[in-house]
């Protein structure tokens, strides 16, 4: 397996539509629509952040996408939007092999939004994340 990172100066434009599929399909019930994993990928160009790939003979079989905040002041200043890893390899160590180079690579705190349900919680619990607060949203 090969891990590579990518940033908005060599982002792999012609991996896009990929990724998107990737990540739709292997998030199930806990991912976003395409526009919206669109609209995080785009951010990494636009406005700063990380992609990382595990990618397997050229196939993609893991994916984590980091977005800067900007916002190091009061919030911590990257968020890891999404990370998965292939349906039919998941408990292969690819999640963890992603995780290791999204501490590497990312400077300063890192912030992730998680559903309660979600069983790789206890990935990011294994890498020291905790649960401090109590995020409530009100939708508009």
């Amino acid at each position: 397996m090969t891990i590579k990172t990518y940033q908005s100066y060599n982002f792999p434009f012609e991996l896009k539509k990929e990724i998107v599929d990737f990540l739709f399909t292997h998030l199930e019930q806990f991912g976003d629509s395409k526009e919206v994993i669109t609209k995080a990928l785009n951010y990494i160009v636009d406005k700063g952040g990380h992609l990382v790939l595990c990618l397997e003979k050229e196939e993609i079989t893991g994916v984590a996408v980091i977005n800067h905040t900007h916002m190091d002041s009061y919030i911590p200043e990257n968020i890891l939007v999404y990370l998965a890893t292939d349906l039919n390899r998941r408990r292969t160590g690819i999640g963890t092999l992603i995780m290791k180079e999204v501490l590497d690579v990312c400077r300063g705190n890192i912030l992730l939004r998680i559903d309660a349900h979600n069983p790789a919680i206890k990935l990011y619990e294994k890498f020291g994340f905790t649960n401090p607060y109590l995020e409530m949203v009100l939708k508009r």
